[in-house]
């Protein structure tokens, strides 16, 4: 597993961050604060504070690489 930091700060953000993860066949899971919603829910990464950077887990280490290519335009340093 590996987490990063990604920003979807636009209602445009969050669509096509939903589009390139249901991509894979991997769980991935926002985690901000104590919540921990499925990062292929749109309704869930509503319900989350979207103004503040957000954790997000990969569970997956076989594609790492491809998948943290994809998610480049939303992660954060």
């Amino acid at each position: 597993m590996k987490t990063v930091k990604i920003s979807l700060n636009s209602i445009d953000k969050v669509k096509a961050f939903v589009n390139d993860v249901t991509k894979f066949d991997t769980d991935f899971d926002l985690v901000s604060g104590r919540y921990v919603i499925d990062a292929k829910s749109i309704m869930g990464i509503f319900s989350l504070d979207l103004s503040k950077a957000i954790d997000l887990n990969i569970h997956d280490d076989d594609k790492m690489d491809e998948i943290l290519e994809i998610l480049k335009p939303y992660i954060v340093e």
